[in-house]
């Protein structure tokens, strides 16, 4: 991937065209090799950056423009199709060097399991990571039909990687039973069904540390996000998750990273998902980066 230009295709709106300039890095995660369910997220990232277009540039929440922060669209990272651990290697690879070049990476899925690589490179560069993880899965498993490498096993990937203790889960609403009893036996924070308030709690715990967050879209409630792979009824509310993202910029927590994935635009006619995922990202960057 060549950081000297700015990407050839479509990007994430107001990114800028110098990447040594930036401060984070928006990039592509177009894989959905080991989906359990409906397949389509790899093409999650270029549709969030097409529909992008649609933003206003400034938040009335945050009272920020884009114009005050630097970011550059790198492009999708150029993925071997239907490899899964080669694909993690390539992401692990793209994003350590992000990191060593002092850029904050911002990802874009492409089904859960990008972010365990994701997540291992950041924990390498800093030791004392917490993770908040919104979602509406535990993604607890160790394997899914005799298969470690799925989108259900990423939390348990870093948890097992940083220790449980470390990792804080939100709004989740389904998984198997064994994954909600080794969450408690090994000390991991699961706050089932809500965001917003528990995480209010936590996130003066979390104050001064490196945070990374990655948010599964189908925390939302299928009303709000249907295009996504594994759908499941009782979700939160767009209007929640974008309170949960302020209260993390309002709070004295210090992100270092962060992606927003499973956005699958095959079961999205509408364009909902899209357009509310583009929002988000836009809340982040302006939230998080200062």
């Amino acid at each position: 991937m060549r950081f000297d230009e700015a990407y050839s295709g479509n990007v994430f709106i107001k990114s800028h065209p110098n990447y040594d300039e930036s401060q984070a890095v928006i990039y592509g995660m177009p894989m959905d090799w080991t989906v359990s369910y409906r397949p389509g997220s790899r093409f999650g990232p270029q549709r969030i950056r097409e529909v992008s277009i649609g933003l206003e540039e400034y938040s009335p929440y945050l009272d920020r423009d884009l114009d005050d922060i630097n970011y550059f669209d790198a492009g999708d990272i150029p993925l071997p199709f239907g490899n899964p651990q080669k694909s993690i290697d390539e992401i692990e690879k793209f994003v350590t060097k992000l990191l060593a070049d002092g850029k904050v990476p911002v990802g874009m899925g492409g089904e859960h399991l990008v972010s365990w690589p994701v997540m291992k490179a950041v924990a390498a560069k800093y030791p004392d990571l917490a993770v908040i993880h919104m979602d509406a899965h535990t993604d607890l498993r160790e394997s899914y039909e005799g298969e470690a490498l799925s989108h259900s096993t990423p939390i348990r990937k870093i948890a097992e990687h940083i220790g449980p203790k470390n990792v804080y889960s939100f709004g989740i609403r389904s998984g198997m039973k064994e994954e909600f009893l080794w969450a408690k036996e090994n000390g991991m924070h699961i706050s089932k069904f809500e965001v917003l308030e528990p995480l209010k709690e936590i996130l003066p715990y979390l104050a001064g540390r490196p945070v990374y967050v990655t948010i599964d879209i189908d925390v939302l409630d299928p009303a709000h996000a249907p295009g996504t792979g594994t759908v499941d009824s009782g979700g939160i509310t767009s209007r929640e998750l974008l309170a949960s993202i302020h209260a993390i910029a309002g709070s004295n927590v210090n992100v270092v990273g962060f992606d927003l994935v499973e956005v699958a635009p095959i079961y999205d006619s509408s364009e909902q998902t899209a357009n509310t995922a583009s929002k988000l990202i836009r809340e982040m960057l302006l939230g998080w980066l200062k």
